[in-house]
């Protein structure tokens, strides 16, 4: 890219291309929303069935946190396959195969009858929905300038703390008000309620979702043109090469171990917190999942206002090393609030809050240092470490909390130090190289 061109591009967008941006941002980004916030609750809902599941079915703290992390092992090795096939075949197909099959095992999972049903259903919901996060970042990739991205991960990454804010009260409610209710006990009927929505928005993605500009009969040929022009402008930022080439590539590994933080961060609170208020003294399933909505409420404030400064600074680095940093700092006061419900909040609210900016200022990253060749399989391998993390963190938690004295406490210390390594990996990046 010329400097000339470079300076334009660079400057803020014009009148044009705001419209422009903000039409397709109507279109796709509230539906891409709740399909990820039903991703989320299918993948955690979990935690709050435990509450209750757990007794039903005898199941220790290992046998739940083995369950609840295979999800991630199925995720692990489908990841790279189900993100090459959609390559090959459009985002609008693929995604809505994704959602259709998550949401049917998700619903299936009423049927657990003891370790071995939980298990497998839980691996072949990873199974299902293995490609379905990186192959939205990859669709947005398509349609988004770098410039956007900030506020459109922003705006994305919502849909978790979003999905905790809802998610939550409505879990604790279904296992309290619908126990017994057609003979189903109340987790049999949180994995029915919260399971179904994925089918019908696998099913609608086909239809709202477009694979490229020239697929979307709303733009005008004009319209058309110009995202052509912007993709054309940018992309030339980054030397193209293939996925092959992109393994042997510093940045790709060091944007995989960073992910892998968070990933063992935030799933390791995740899955757990649930049992760690039940355990401070939180009450009925009810008040727990109203008070697990308190650290998803706050971080939606901080998600979006640490978005729109990094976009309007054009700084990535410290927008993601403060939040990793502040994630770890809230883990630590958990960890050290003496079983005191106020400090365990607060604790976690701080956790949840920094680990979830941190991952939505994460994915402006790749696309910064990533090829277009390398994008789909580069994305895909890097959320692949997120499932490593998921595996790890959970069940750790869990043999630790049944095998060593004070384990849990040892686990999140544990989980905290990663953070930090994650914090110290990201300042390795140039910040000519990730700063845009």
């Amino acid at each position: 890219m010329s400097s000339e061109t470079a300076a334009t591009f660079s400057r803020d967008l014009s009148d044009d291309d705001s419209r422009l941006f903000a039409r397709i941002s109507w279109k796709f980004i509230p539906f891409i929303m709740l399909c990820y916030l039903f991703a989320y609750i299918d993948r955690v809902n979990v935690s709050f069935a435990k509450m209750s599941m757990a007794k039903d079915l005898q199941f220790s703290d290992s046998v739940y946190g083995f369950g609840a992390s295979i999800f991630f092992i199925g995720y692990f090795f489908l990841e790279v396959p189900s993100n090459l096939i959609l390559d090959r075949v459009g985002a609008r197909l693929w995604l809505s195969r994704i959602m259709i099959s998550w949401g049917a095992i998700s619903c299936a999972t009423l049927f657990v009858q003891g370790e071995t049903s939980f298990y497998i259903l839980r691996f072949l919901l990873g199974v299902a929905e293995a490609g379905f996060f990186p192959g939205i970042i990859y669709f947005l990739t398509i349609w988004y300038p770098s410039k956007l991205r900030g506020r459109i991960m922003a705006a994305l990454i919502c849909a978790i703390p979003i999905s905790g804010l809802i998610g939550g009260p409505v879990s604790g409610w279904l296992l309290d008000a619908l126990h017994q209710v057609g003979g189903l006990t109340g987790w049999q009927w949180l994995f029915l309620v919260e399971g179904f929505p994925s089918i019908l928005l696998g099913i609608a993605c086909f239809f709202v979702l477009r694979d490229t500009p020239e697929q979307a009969e709303w733009l005008s040929p004009a319209d058309r043109m110009r995202l052509r022009q912007i993709k054309a402008e940018e992309f030339p930022e980054v030397p193209g090469h293939s996925f092959r080439h992109a393994l042997t590539s510093p940045s790709l590994w060091k944007l995989t171990f960073v992910y892998f933080s968070l990933g063992a961060g935030f799933l390791g609170i995740a899955f757990w917190m649930p049992t760690l208020l039940k355990e401070a003294g939180a009450g009925s399933n009810t008040s727990i999942g109203l008070l697990s909505a308190i650290p998803h409420l706050f971080s939606i404030v901080v998600i979006m206002a640490a978005g729109w400064s990094s976009d309007r600074f054009r700084e990535r680095r410290l927008h993601l090393v403060v939040p990793i940093l502040m994630g770890a700092l809230g883990i630590v006061l958990a960890v050290k609030s003496g079983g005191d419900l106020h400090r365990v909040l607060v604790g976690l609210t701080l956790g949840v809050a920094g680990i979830s900016t941190a991952v939505a200022t994460f994915w402006t990253l790749p696309g910064l240092v990533l090829g277009p060749q390398a994008l789909a399989g580069g994305l895909a391998l890097i959320n692949s470490a997120l499932a490593l993390g998921g595996f790890a963190a959970p069940f750790a938690i869990g043999w630790l909390r049944d095998h060593v004295v004070d384990g849990g406490s040892v686990a999140l210390y544990s989980l905290a130090g990663i953070l930090v390594l994650g914090a110290a990996m990201v300042l390795t990046f140039r910040s000519g190289a990730v700063n845009r």
